[in-house]
């Protein structure tokens, strides 16, 4: 359905006219040559450190800001080849739930009115039958529709991020793109955001590409996990398998089950420094299993079993 085909997105960070005499450009590589499929009904999970692309990815994957290089397919269509009409189809089968709701949520309109725009977007139905898919999302997101004369900033937390995921669902899209969609609420309205998404994958057949850095969150909830390391994707296994049989020494670290070489973490105030390697492994300097081959090439991601796909050359 949708596949990603080694996705690069960089960032120049220039020096003023003097310090070019004396330093070369910083290469941010956000995003360096990630691929991965997705299949219908799948949920698939991206976890990683702030800072290690997750965000830049699902930007990039929905045309949000161009790529450096690579393809992402969809339904067989190029993407980044795609003329306004097919983008613009492209955005109503593939919608986006982002981290912070507040910044998605203009805050001068009603809910009804945030709600009803996508379809006056899009075209979809007269101004009654709008109304009647506004009231009847509220319901799929277990929110009343006493809400729908309110305004975003009379919401709590939890209701808004349902609204953002209403106004996503409600153009009936075929995958959603969710962001970090249960950061920064309690742990039990984010369970039932959890829970709404899973049910709403067994009854209308949504994939869904779930980023977060809770990993229980994406173990309990996808059927594959991506592990991200500086740009990268450095383990993909399935999610029965992700807290228990995870091989990559950064994986593992994640997990907590081994300890980095040094305590060495990726910070995001140092993120473009540590994009400035071309050779190597960018890992090797925490990693307790480091070889010499480490230090010069970066291992390419291969399955060691079936379905699980480690890019490290102490792995065998």
């Amino acid at each position: 359905m949708l596949e990603v085909r080694d996705l690069r997105k960089h960032f120049v960070v220039g020096h003023g006219p003097l310090g070019r005499f004396q330093h070369p450009d910083h290469v941010i590589r956000a995003v360096d040559g990630v691929s991965f499929a997705l299949t219908e009904r799948e949920v698939f999970g991206i976890v990683g450190e702030s800072g290690s692309g997750k965000t830049t990815l699902a930007r990039t994957m929905l045309r949000l800001c161009s790529a450096t290089g690579g393809t992402v397919m969809f339904r067989g269509h190029d993407v980044f080849e795609m003329d306004a009409a097919a983008l613009k189809r492209f955005r109503r089968q593939v919608q986006p739930i982002f981290q912070d709701a507040d910044s998605t949520l203009d805050p001068r309109q009603s809910v009804a009115s945030v709600l009803e725009e996508p379809l006056r977007i899009h075209g979809v139905g007269d101004r009654d039958e709008r109304r009647e898919r506004v009231a009847a999302i509220l319901d799929t997101v277990n929110l009343s529709r006493s809400l729908l004369a309110r305004h975003p900033s009379e919401l709590s937390g939890g209701q808004r991020q349902r609204i953002a995921m209403g106004r996503a669902l409600l153009v009936q899209p075929d995958v959603l793109v969710a962001d970090e969609p249960t950061s920064g609420l309690d742990p039990l309205v984010a369970s039932q955001i959890l829970v709404l998404m899973l049910g709403l994958r067994r009854e209308t057949g949504l994939s869904l590409v779930l980023i977060s850095h809770d990993l229980d969150t994406v173990a309990y909830a996808a059927d594959r996990v991506g592990v991200m390391y500086r740009g990268r994707l450095v383990e993909v296994i399935g999610g029965d398998a992700f807290t228990t049989g995870a091989l990559h020494p950064y994986t593992r670290v994640l997990l907590g089950v081994e300890r980095a070489e040094g305590d060495q973490v990726l910070e995001e105030g140092v993120h473009e420094h540590a994009h400035l390697l071309e050779t190597g492994c960018p890992y090797v300097d925490s990693c307790a299993h480091h070889l010499h081959e480490c230090h010069h090439e970066f291992p390419p991601l291969r399955e060691v079993w079936p379905g699980h796909y480690v890019a490290c050359h102490a792995v065998r």
